[in-house]
């Protein structure tokens, strides 16, 4: 389907130098003189490979309808990530390197959306936080509470990230999988 793309928007899949690509970012541009333009970065979804390309607004670009499914995170190799869809318990294997560091806090069994184009899975849509159980931390310094101190802690799923000294052991984070940001500390009911 054809679109324009000065209509661009971050997060459409779109057809381009006959690759599948997802628009990660997407601005309007004007110079003053001559054509808009919008400027995008655009991430491959075979390679993983992110690229920046300005189109003509008026340009048509060839828009894909892409499906949004529900799954079940099963596991992970050194090449795949493997979901299955809990409707019709087919499997699917994303590559790892396109799915990137969200990868790495990922758990199994849990849910995420799969983007799927002509039976095929292309990338997940990252959650916005993650909750994540503290397996191992620092011991905190005495006194060191100056500026928001922080120390390291390794996650349930082995990846480490900074957290306030106050966090302990055993303990429910909150992370920002696109960042590896700590959110907050989850109180367990």
């Amino acid at each position: 389907m054809k679109t324009n793309a000065g209509n661009l928007k971050k997060g459409e899949f779109i057809l381009y130098q006959n690759g599948i690509c997802q628009i990660q970012r997407a601005d309007f541009y004007s110079p003053g003189k001559g054509s808009a333009l919008m400027k995008t970065r655009l991430k491959d979804l075979i390679t993983g490979k992110n690229v920046d390309y300005s189109f003509k607004s008026n340009e048509d670009v060839e828009s894909l309808a892409v499906e949004s499914i529900e799954m079940q995170y099963l596991y992970k190799d050194s090449e795949y990530l493997y979901f299955m869809d809990e409707r019709t318990y087919n499997q699917y294997q994303v590559p790892a390197e396109v799915v990137g560091d969200v990868a790495k806090y990922m758990k199994e069994g849990t849910k995420h959306y799969v983007y799927v184009y002509n039976e095929k899975p292309l990338t997940i849509r990252p959650p916005l936080s993650v909750r994540l159980k503290v397996v191992e931390a620092e011991e905190a310094a005495k006194g060191d509470t100056v500026g928001g101190a922080k120390k390291l802690v390794t996650l349930e799923t082995g990846v480490s990230i900074l957290v306030p000294i106050f966090v302990k052991v055993g303990e429910t984070v909150t992370v920002n999988p696109e960042t590896g940001e700590y959110g907050e500390r989850v109180k367990e009911a």
